[in-house]
């Protein structure tokens, strides 16, 4: 999983940022097992308590099952699930101060949209 960005955030916050960009890149699909807490917080360096946090928040959302003596696993319809919300926060929450950013900076949307397919 890649690293977790936005370092102000809680520690729980960027876990879950981290697997859910796993999701919805399709590094871990509908279906597909989880690490295991022990084995994420080994590989973050963080506390597992953390990570079950982490856990809990997708199971609470409905986007992970707990198979008993097994693990936990992405839900069936998780990924298209996740991708509706994430796509509804960023709109709402975080594009109105990005296009304030552009429109004050005096960007051209032609310009970026050719840095980001470059």
């Amino acid at each position: 999983m890649p690293d977790m960005p936005n370092e102000d955030r809680p520690v729980y916050l960027r876990l879950r940022d981290s697997i859910a960009a796993g999701i919805l890149e399709g590094r871990v699909r509908d279906g597909d097992p989880l690490p295991s807490v022990r084995s994420l917080a080994a590989e973050h360096g963080a506390n597992p308590l953390t990570v079950a946090k982490a856990y809990q928040t997708f199971q609470d959302e409905g986007l992970v099952v707990v198979k008993r003596g097994v693990g936990m696993f992405v839900a069936e319809g998780a990924s298209a699930r996740l991708r509706t919300a994430q796509r509804k926060e960023f709109l709402e929450e975080r594009w109105p101060a990005i296009a304030a950013h552009i429109r004050r900076l005096g960007l051209d949307a032609e310009d970026l949209l050719e840095r980001t397919l470059a």
